[in-house]
C-alpha cells in the first residue's frame, strides 16, 4: 500500500478508545484533528509527551482541534497509563488527560490502524514487543474538517515531539485557509506573513493595505491582524 501523502483523504476506521468506541471521520466532525502515534504505553518519552498534550489541551481546543493518540496496547493498559501521565505531568503543571487514546485494535497484535497509516517502525530493532512485532514511531497527522491530510511528521521512537511546532503549523494552515497568505521561515502567530503568489499586486493593496513590496517581485509581506 502506498504511503499517505499530503492532500489524501485520511483513512476512516473504527476503534475502541478511552472515551468509548468511535468512527474516526464521524468523531472528527467539522473540527480539525491531530492523530499522533506512540510506540507503547508505560514508556518514558510517551509519558512526557501525553502529559504535555494534556496541559496544552486548551490551546488546541481554541483552534477547534481534536486530539487522539494511538498506541499498540489494550484499553486496560491505556486507562492505567493515564494515571501515570497525570501523576508525572503534575510536576510541570495541572495535567488531566481528557483526549481519547485509541486502541490499535481489540487485539493489539493486529496493528491494524498503524498499518493503515504506515506508522510502524522499520528502523529501530529495539522498538519491538515481546513477540518481535514493531511498535509505532512518533507520527503526527494534522487533518482538516474535510478529512484531508494537511501535515505529516515522523519522529524516531527515541525523540519526543515539539508540540509548539505542531501548534505553529496548525496556525499557519488555518490562517492560510482563511486568508490568501503563506508563512515564512520561523514564523509565529503575530509575525508578518507572505501574500500568496496567486494574488495580483493591485489586489494585494486592497486585501492587505499595509503590504510591503520587496526588491524581489515575487516576495510581498504584510502584517495580519487576527483574533486569538
Amino acid at each position: 500500500m502506498p504511503s499517505l501523502r499530503l492532500g489524501n483523504i485520511a483513512p476512516d476506521f473504527e476503534a475502541e478508545t478511552t472515551a468509548g468506541p468511535i468512527k474516526f471521520h464521524e468523531w472528527i466532525g467539522s473540527s480539525w484533528a491531530i492523530l499522533f502515534s506512540h510506540p507503547g504505553d508505560f514508556t518514558p518519552v510517551c509519558t512526557t509527551e501525553l502529559g504535555e498534550v494534556a496541559r496544552r489541551a486548551g490551546d488546541f481546543a481554541k483552534r477547534s482541534v481534536k486530539l487522539i493518540g494511538i498506541s499498540a496496547n489494550g484499553l486496560r493498559d491505556h486507562s492505567k497509563w493515564v494515571e501515570d501521565i497525570s501523576d508525572f505531568g503534575a510536576r510541570y503543571g495541572p495535567t488531566n488527560v481528557e483526549f481519547p487514546i485509541a486502541c490499535i485494535a481489540i487485539a493489539d497484535e493486529d496493528r491494524k490502524i498503524s498499518t493503515l497509516y504506515d506508522m510502524l517502525d522499520e528502523q529501530d530493532v529495539t522498538n519491538r514487543d515481546a513477540k518481535g512485532l514493531p511498535f509505532t514511531i512518533r507520527t503526527v497527522f494534522v487533518i482538516d474538517p474535510k478529512k484531508v491530510i494537511r501535515l505529516t511528521i515522523a519522529y524516531p521512537a527515541s525523540t519526543g515531539r515539539n508540540f509548539d511546532e505542531i501548534l505553529r503549523v496548525v496556525d499557519s494552515l488555518q490562517l492560510g485557509d482563511r486568508h490568501r497568505i503563506t508563512t515564512p521561515v520561523n514564523w509565529n502567530k503575530g509575525d508578518d506573513v507572505i501574500v500568496h503568489p496567486s494574488v495580483a499586486n493591485d489586489e494585494a493593496k486592497v486585501l492587505f493595505p499595509e503590504v510591503t513590496f520587496h526588491k524581489q517581485p515575487y516576495l510581498r509581506t504584510t502584517p495580519l491582524k487576527v483574533s486569538e
